[in-house]
């Protein structure tokens, strides 16, 4: 009797062995079915569309104010109004109709710099003026890697929340434009306009309206971004590739200068993405 409660007792620990191994292999499936998948949004212009996959996961704030504003129509017919070869395509500001003037916007948002997204080939950041937390609506498209506008410890940077999944092509011919002065703008702009005609989100983010992110909402800490709350330092504009950093909202974007202590680059200096305009704000 003995000997057969053992052999039962160690049939049913291998039986139980088996389940918890199948538990364990499932386990990493259920929870990828649960996942939400990150909210996609077309971005239709009057040279082609191209898609942006957004990251809520990673900059939560910036993506529920990007969001709040492609459902409010703000971005239909707005311009792409900077454009710099070899470093980015600027827009989500200016009316695309004389006089071109600034749309007015909602609250600045909270920088999420430091959220461990790099400003890449392909992927979206948000402009911004020279204080961390003054991006609204601007968003610019990185055409080339761009590490200087990426946070130090020294200073903020500039909030990448997407990355273009389809469609860089198009973003790469607004690239190459001829640009120049045109209208209030004093450089780097189309001088043939390139109209945004619509953004709209194709996929549902399964996300709360985001209302007006509260100013005082503490930025996520990451690597280079001094913690909320505390003094930050006046960002100095880091050198760029080719033009000023992507500044949303100024029509005399480019003023800024590189500090002494950056490396020479081999174009003129540029300032970073900045959103000038950011008092502008909806009622």
């Amino acid at each position: 009797m003995h000997k057969r409660s053992w052999t039962r007792a160690r049939r049913l620990a291998g039986a139980m062995a088996v389940l918890f191994g199948l538990g364990l292999l499932s386990g990493p499936a259920v929870r990828a079915q649960n996942a939400q998948p990150n909210p996609e949004v077309r971005v239709t212009t009057n040279m082609g569309s191209f898609v942006i996959e957004l990251r809520p996961n990673r900059a939560p704030l910036t993506v529920a104010n990007f969001l709040r504003y492609v459902r409010e129509g703000f971005y239909t017919n707005t311009l792409f109004h900077r454009v710099v070869s070899n470093f980015i395509i600027q827009g989500g500001g200016h009316a695309a109709s004389p006089p071109y003037a600034l749309k007015p916007t909602g609250p600045p948002v909270v920088n999420e710099s430091g959220n461990g997204l790099e400003n890449k080939r392909g992927t979206v950041g948000l402009a911004r003026a020279v204080g961390p937390d003054t991006g609204n609506s601007q968003f610019y498209v990185n055409l080339v890697d761009n590490p200087e506008l990426n946070p130090l410890p020294t200073r903020w940077g500039y909030t990448v929340f997407g990355k273009v999944i389809q469609g860089m092509s198009v973003v790469d011919a607004i690239g190459e434009v001829p640009t120049g002065s045109f209208g209030p703008f004093k450089r780097d702009a189309p001088l043939k306009p390139v109209v945004i005609q619509s953004i709209e989100v194709i996929r549902p983010p399964g996300l709360s309206s985001p209302g007006s992110a509260p100013s005082g909402t503490a930025a996520k800490p990451g690597a280079g971004t001094p913690p909320a709350g505390a003094s930050a330092p006046t960002p100095s504009p880091p050198p760029a590739k080719a033009s000023a950093p992507p500044a949303s909202g100024s029509a005399t974007t480019g003023s800024t200068t590189t500090p002494a202590s950056a490396k020479a680059a081999d174009k003129p200096a540029t300032a970073p993405p900045q959103a000038a305009g950011s008092s502008n704000s909806r009622s």
